[in-house]
C-alpha cells in the first residue's frame, strides 16, 4: 500500500485483513509513511495524514507521535487544517500532557476570530480538554462571548463556562450575572446552555443557590410557554415541544425548590399543569413526566400534588416498557416511607410486577412489596409473598425469606401465625435463610408456652416429610428434645391428635443422624435431642444409650465430644442426668446469647442453648492424658475454650482440676464477680502470618489473676473459627470466660478478647500453654505458644 492512499483506501485495507497480524502490518506501514510525511516541511496533505492517524487511534493503536502535528495544524490559518487539528487535540491530548499548554495561545486567538465556526472549534476544544490553568487564562474571553450577539456562539460559550466552573469553582462569580441574563434569550439552544450553567452554579455554591431562587418566575414562564405552545417543527419531538429543555428546567426547579417554601409554592401550579397536559403514550412524554414527578417529590409541594405524582408512577407500572416500570418502582421505593398511603393504592399493580419475567423488575417489586407490609394488610401481603417465594428465582430466595421474617416479626397478628409463617418459609426455602433464623425461631417457640404442643407436633410431621432443609430439621430436633413428652402424649387440641410411639420419634432422630444431607451442626442438634429424650421416655433408654455411645468414636470432633460428655452422664453421673437435661427456661429476647443483631460482645446465638445446661465434663484420665500429649506436657490440664453442645458452639462454665466436685464442674458454684483489675500494658505473646495475640494481666486477689488475651488480624484475609485453648499446671485452677467472638476481620478492623482467670492457691510459678486455632482462605491453621511470664501478677 503506497503512503499516499486516501483515508477510505486505508480503512478498506484494514478491514480486509484476515488476521490480526496482517492488520498490524498494514497499520505499521501506514504509520511509518505518516511519520515520514510529518517530517517534511512542505507537506501539503497534513490534514489528510492526521485524519488517517486519528482513525488508527480509534482502533486502539499508539498515535501519540501526532500530538505536535495537532498543535501546528491548530495554528494554521486554513479552516480545513484547523478543524482536523482541533479534533486531533481533543482525541490525542488531555490536561495532563505538556503539549496541551502549547495550544492555549492558539485557542485565545481563535476566540477573537471573525468566523463563528473557528470560534466554535476553540470553544469545543476548551470545554473538552481544558486544564485548570487554561480555564483561568481564558475565562474572561468566555465571559465576553456569553454577551455576544451571535446565539450560536453564546450557546457554545455557555457550555464551555460549565466546564470552567467544574474545573475552577472560584470563577463562579464571573459567570453568575451573565447566566441570569441569558434566560431572556429566545433561542432554545442558548436557553438550554443557560439552564445547564445555572444548575451547575447552584449545585456548587449555596450562596449562588439563594441568588438564583429569584429566577424561579422566569423559569416558570419559559416552561409554561413550552407546555402551551403549539406545534413547532424546529423543536417538536413526538408531539412534545423541546423535551430536552423541559427536562433541564424541571431539574433546575427541583434544585431551587428544595428546602424553600416560597419557591415550592410558586411552582406548584406549573408542575400540576405539566403533569396533566403531557402526553404519556410516548417515551418523550414519559421522560418529562418522570422529571416532573421527581421535582414534585423533592420540593415542599402540596399533598394533592404528591398524590398526583404517585398516581403517575402507578401508571408507569402498567407500561409495557420494562425500563419505565423499573424507574417507577425505584421512585416509589424512595417515597414509600413518607407517602405510604398513596403508594398503598397501587399495591395490586406492584404485586403483579412480582410475576414479571425481568429479574431486575422482579427484585425491585419484591423490595417495594416488603416495604408496603403493614399491620392492616399483613395476612394478604404475606400470602402473596409466600406464593412468590415458592416460585421465585434462586437468587431472590434469600432476600424474600429475610424480608418475610422481618415483616412477620414486626406485624404478626398472633404467635401461632408467626410460627406457621416461619415454618412455611423454612419448608419452602430453608437452605436460603440467614444463620440467625434458627435461634430466633427457637426463642419465639420458647416464649409461646401455650403453643409448645402444637409446634412440636407440626415440626415432627415436617421432619418426617423432608429432612433436606437443614434449618427446619435443626428446629424440629430442638423442639422434639425439649417437648418430646408433649409429642408422645398426643393430647394437642390445636392439631389433629396423632399417637406417636417412642420408637417412631427415635427412628426419626436416627434418620437425621445417619442422613448424608445432615450437616455436622444438624447432627449435633439431633444427638442432643436424643439425649434429652432419655429423661422424657421410659422404655427406650438403653437404645438411646447405645446411639450415644456409637458417636463416641465419631470422626467429627464436636459430635465425639458431645457423645463422650453424654456417656459420662449415663455412667458416672446418672443420678444427676434428669436435672442436667431438664427443659430449657424461656429465652429472653434481648439476652446476651440472642443473635438478633442487638447483642454485644459476640456471644453465641441461642440455637446452642439446648445443651447449655450441660457444660463440658472433665474427660476421663486417659483422655485427659491424650489431650495433654497434644500440648506437650503431662502435668497440665487442658481447658478448652469453646465446646460443642446442642448443635453449635457455646462457651460453657470452666472445669476445675481432675477429680473436682461435680457441682463445680457443672457450674453449680460460680465464683462471685471480682473487682476489675488495674490496667497493665499489653505484651505480645504470639505473632505469625498477620495474626497476633497480646496478653495483659491484673490481680483480682492475693491468689487470683485475671488474664486478658486479645487477638488481632493484620493480614489482608478475614479469619474465621478463631478459638483459644489453654493448659496450666495441676495445682492451678483455670476459668475461661466466653470470648467476644470467633472471627477477625482483615486489616485490623476488629479483635477478639477472651478473659482467663487463674487461681493459684499454692502460689507456684505460673505458666500457661495456649493453643490457637483458626481458618483463613479456606485453610485451617493451628499453633501453640508457651507463656512463662505474666506482667502485673506481682
Amino acid at each position: 500500500m503506497s503512503p499516499s492512499v486516501p483515508l477510505q483506501e486505508m480503512i478498506r485495507a484494514i478491514r480486509s485483513a484476515r488476521t490480526q497480524c496482517e492488520e498490524r502490518g498494514v497499520i505499521q506501514r501506514e504509520c511509518a509513511a505518516i511519520r515520514a510525511q510529518f517530517r517534511q516541511s512542505d507537506n501539503g496533505g497534513r490534514s489528510h495524514n492526521l485524519a488517517k492517524l486519528l482513525y488508527v487511534h480509534m482502533l486502539g493503536y499508539p498515535a501519540h507521535f501526532g500530538q505536535m502535528e495537532c498543535v501546528r495544524m491548530i495554528a494554521s490559518p486554513r479552516y480545513c487544517e484547523k478543524r482536523v487539528g482541533y479534533l486531533g487535540a481533543m482525541m490525542l491530548l488531555d490536561e495532563k500532557q505538556d503539549a496541551s499548554l502549547l495550544i492555549t495561545n492558539s485557542i485565545k486567538n481563535d476566540l477573537f476570530h471573525t468566523n463563528q465556526y473557528v470560534q466554535s472549534l476553540a470553544l469545543c476544544t476548551l470545554a473538552c480538554m481544558g486544564s485548570a490553568e487554561m480555564c483561568r487564562d481564558l475565562a474572561p474571553e468566555i465571559d465576553r462571548l456569553l454577551r455576544a450577539s451571535n446565539a450560536y456562539i453564546k450557546k457554545k460559550a455557555a457550555l464551555c463556562a460549565v466546564h470552567i466552573v467544574r474545573k475552577v469553582q472560584d470563577l463562579w462569580e464571573m459567570f453568575a450575572p451573565t447566566a441570569r441574563s441569558l434566560l431572556a434569550e429566545k433561542n432554545h439552544g442558548v436557553l438550554h446552555g443557560a439552564v445547564v450553567l445555572i444548575t451547575e452554579l447552584c449545585e456548587r455554591n449555596p450562596e449562588t443557590l439563594e441568588r438564583f431562587r429569584k429566577t424561579v418566575p422566569d423559569l416558570i414562564q419559559i416552561m409554561k410557554s413550552l407546555v402551551i405552545s403549539g406545534y413547532s417543527p424546529e423543536h417538536d419531538v413526538a408531539g412534545v415541544s423541546d423535551p430536552f429543555l423541559q427536562v433541564r428546567i424541571l431539574r433546575l426547579l427541583r434544585i431551587l425548590g428544595r428546602n424553600s417554601e416560597s419557591a415550592s409554592d410558586a411552582m406548584n401550579d406549573l408542575l400540576a399543569q405539566v403533569a396533566t397536559n403531557t402526553d404519556s403514550t410516548k417515551t418523550v412524554g414519559n421522560a418529562v413526566l418522570y422529571e416532573t414527578v421527581l421535582t414534585v417529590l423533592d420540593i415542599k409541594s402540596e399533598s394533592g400534588l404528591r398524590v398526583l405524582a404517585v398516581n403517575i408512577l402507578g401508571r408507569f407500572l402498567l407500561n409495557n416498557d420494562r425500563n419505565i416500570r423499573y424507574i417507577a418502582m425505584t421512585s416509589l421505593q424512595r417515597i414509600v416511607g413518607s407517602d405510604h398511603n398513596a403508594v398503598q393504592r397501587h399495591r395490586g399493580t406492584i404485586l403483579d410486577c412480582l410475576k414479571d419475567p425481568d429479574a431486575s423488575v422482579k427484585r425491585r417489586a419484591l423490595d417495594l412489596s416488603l416495604a408496603l407490609v403493614s399491620p392492616s394488610n399483613i395476612r394478604s401481603m404475606m400470602k402473596e409473598l409466600l406464593l412468590f417465594l415458592s416460585c421465585c428465582p434462586p437468587e431472590l430466595k434469600a432476600q424474600a425469606a429475610s424480608g418475610i421474617f422481618n415483616a412477620a416479626e414486626r406485624y404478626a397478628p398472633s404467635q401461632r401465625w408467626h410460627i406457621d409463617t416461619i415454618l412455611h418459609v423454612l419448608t419452602t426455602a430453608g437452605g436460603d435463610v440467614r444463620d440467625e433464623t434458627v435461634p430466633n425461631l427457637i426463642q419465639l417457640i420458647t416464649s409461646a408456652s401455650e403453643l409448645h404442643c402444637y409446634t412440636v407436633h407440626k415440626l415432627y410431621r415436617a421432619l418426617l416429610e423432608d429432612i433436606s432443609q437443614q434449618p427446619l430439621v435443626q428446629v424440629a430436633c430442638w423442639c422434639i428434645g425439649e417437648y418430646g413428652d408433649l409429642l408422645l402424649r398426643g393430647e394437642c387440641q390445636e392439631a389433629e391428635p396423632v399417637q406417636v410411639a417412642e420408637d417412631d420419634v427415635l427412628d426419626a432422630l436416627e434418620a437425621v443422624l445417619q442422613s448424608h444431607m445432615s450437616s455436622p451442626a444438624t447432627r449435633g442438634f439431633a444427638l442432643t435431642a436424643t439425649m434429652k429424650l432419655s429423661t422424657r421416655i421410659t422404655d427406650n433408654v438403653d437404645r438411646i444409650r447405645s446411639v450415644v455411645s456409637i458417636y463416641g468414636s465419631c470422626i467429627d470432633l464436636e459430635l465425639q465430644q458431645r457423645a463422650v460428655e453424654y456417656n459420662a452422664l449415663f455412667k458416672k453421673y446418672d443420678h444427676m442426668r434428669a436435672a442436667v437435661l431438664e427443659r430449657m427456661p424461656v429465652i429472653e429476647r434481648n439476652s446476651p446469647g440472642h443473635a438478633d443483631g442487638e447483642s454485644t460482645g459476640g456471644v453465641q446465638p441461642p440455637r446452642v442453648q439446648q445443651g447449655e445446661l450441660l457444660p463440658a465434663p472433665q474427660p476421663p484420665a486417659s483422655q485427659a492424658s491424650d489431650l495433654l500429649d497434644l500440648l506437650g506436657g503431662s502435668e497440665e490440664i487442658l481447658q478448652p475454650g469453646p465446646m460443642a453442645v446442642g448443635g453449635g458452639l457455646t462457651h460453657g462454665p470452666p472445669t476445675n482440676a481432675v477429680g473436682g466436685d461435680l457441682l463445680d464442674l457443672l457450674g453449680g458454684f460460680n465464683p462471685a464477680p471480682a473487682a476489675p483489675a488495674p490496667a497493665v500494658a499489653a505484651v505480645t505473646v504470639y505473632e505469625k502470618d498477620g495474626v497476633s495475640l497480646t496478653l495483659s494481666c491484673g490481680k483480682q486477689s492475693d491468689t487470683s489473676l485475671s488474664v486478658a488475651l486479645t487477638a488481632c488480624n493484620a493480614s489482608d484475609a478475614d479469619v474465621s473459627g478463631f478459638t483459644l485453648q489453654a493448659a496450666v499446671p495441676k495445682s492451678v485452677q483455670l476459668l475461661m470466660k466466653a470470648p467476644s467472638g470467633d472471627s477477625l476481620p482483615a486489616h485490623g478492623a476488629g479483635q477478639v478478647t477472651q478473659t482467663v482467670v487463674l487461681d493459684n492457691p499454692n502460689k507456684v510459678n505460673l505458666k500457661m500453654r495456649v493453643r490457637i486455632s483458626y481458618s483463613s482462605r479456606g485453610s485451617a491453621y493451628q499453633d501453640t505458644v508457651q507463656i512463662d511470664s505474666f506482667p502485673g501478677s506481682q
